[in-house]
C-alpha cells in the first residue's frame, strides 16, 4: 500500500491537473463562440461559389479549358490534403480527420491509384508512420490567433503550383465539419479539378435554386480564369474555419471529461488516504495500549 505521504502528493498533483483542465475548458468555451460564428458566416459564400463553379464547369469543360477545370486528362495520382490542428488535447478531433483520410487513401490504393499527402497542420504528421514515402509536403500553419484568407491562399497557391507542375492529377481536401459543440463530422471534398455539373445549354444553365436560368457576363472563360484559383483558396479557408470551431468544441468536451475524471480520481485517492491514515492511527493506539499493559 502506498504511504500517506505518497498519497497526499498524488492527490495534490491530481488537483493541480484538475485546475488546468477546468481552465482549458473555459478558454475553449470562450473561443468556441467566436470560431462557430466565423465558420457559420463563411459557409454561404463558400457553398454558393462552389455551386457557381460547378455550373460554369459543366458548360465550358473541353478543349482549351483551364487544367484546374478540365483536369490533366489522367486520374492516376491523387493528392489528399489533410487539414488538422497545430495543438493536441482536443479529444478525437485530429484522429477522426486522419482516419477518414486513411480510408480514402486505402480505397484509392486498392483501385491501383498512387496516393500522396499534403499535410496542413502539425497533428497530421502521424500519417508519416503509415505512409513514410507518400508525404508530398508538410505545411505548418504556425500559431495563428485569427484565421485570415491569406493563410488559406498560401496553402492554395502551393497546391495549385504543384498541380500545374504535374505532381498530381486530383486533389481531395479532408477536414472536420462543425455541427455542434458535441458533434464534428470528418468531411472530404474534391477541390482539384472542379467537379463537373450537368450541362443544360451553351450560354444558359439552370441554377441550383429555384430552377432559374443564369447568364454570365463577361464570358465563362474570363470568369473562370479568376475564380478557379480563388475557389481552391475559399474551400481551404472554409475547411480551416470549420476546423477551428470543431477543434474548440472537441477540446471543450475533452477537458470537461478530464475534469470529471480528475474529480473521481481525487475521491478515490481521498478514500484510500483516509483508510490508510485510520489504519496507521489504529496501529499506534494498539501499540500504546499494549505497552501500557506490559508495564
Amino acid at each position: 500500500m502506498a504511504s500517506l505521504k505518497a498519497l497526499k502528493i498524488r492527490i495534490g498533483s491530481v488537483k493541480s491537473t484538475q485546475k488546468i483542465t477546468k481552465a482549458m475548458k473555459m478558454v475553449a468555451a470562450a473561443k468556441l463562440r467566436r470560431a462557430q460564428e466565423a465558420a457559420q458566416n463563411g459557409r454561404p459564400y463558400a457553398e454558393r461559389l462552389e455551386q457557381v463553379m460547378a455550373s460554369l464547369a459543366g458548360r465550358i469543360s473541353g478543349v482549351g479549358a483551364s487544367p484546374l477545370l478540365a483536369g490533366t486528362g489522367k486520374d492516376q495520382v491523387h493528392l489528399i490534403v489533410v487539414a488538422t490542428s497545430e495543438r493536441g488535447l482536443a479529444g478525437a478531433f485530429n484522429t477522426n480527420i486522419v482516419r477518414a483520410a486513411r480510408r480514402k487513401a486505402d480505397e484509392l490504393t486498392a483501385q491501383g491509384k498512387t496516393v500522396k499527402f499534403y499535410l496542413a497542420g502539425k497533428k497530421g504528421r502521424v500519417l508519416r508512420r503509415f505512409y513514410p514515402t507518400a508525404i508530398l509536403a508538410d505545411h505548418e500553419m504556425g500559431a495563428i490567433k485569427k484565421l485570415t484568407f491569406d493563410d488559406a491562399r498560401v496553402v492554395a497557391d502551393d497546391i495549385i503550383a504543384r498541380y500545374l507542375n504535374g505532381e498530381f492529377d486530383v486533389a481531395h481536401l479532408f477536414y472536420s465539419k462543425f455541427v455542434s459543440a458535441l458533434v464534428q463530422e470528418p468531411t472530404g471534398i474534391q477541390i482539384v479539378p472542379v467537379p463537373l455539373a450537368a450541362k443544360t445549354g451553351v450560354n444558359k444553365v439552370e441554377a441550383t435554386s429555384g430552377g432559374a436560368v443564369t447568364e454570365y457576363e463577361p464570358d465563362e472563360e474570363t470568369i473562370l480564369a479568376d475564380l478557379l484559383p480563388r475557389n481552391v483558396a475559399i474551400q481551404i479557408f472554409r475547411a480551416l474555419l470549420e476546423n477551428a470551431a470543431s477543434e474548440q468544441g472537441s477540446r471543450m468536451n475533452a477537458m470537461e471529461n478530464a475534469t470529471k475524471n480528475a474529480g473521481d480520481m481525487i475521491k478515490r485517492l481521498s478514500i484510500q488516504y483516509n483508510r490508510a491514515r485510520q489504519a496507521a492511527i489504529t496501529t499506534e493506539l494498539v501499540e500504546i495500549i499494549s505497552g501500557a499493559e506490559a508495564l
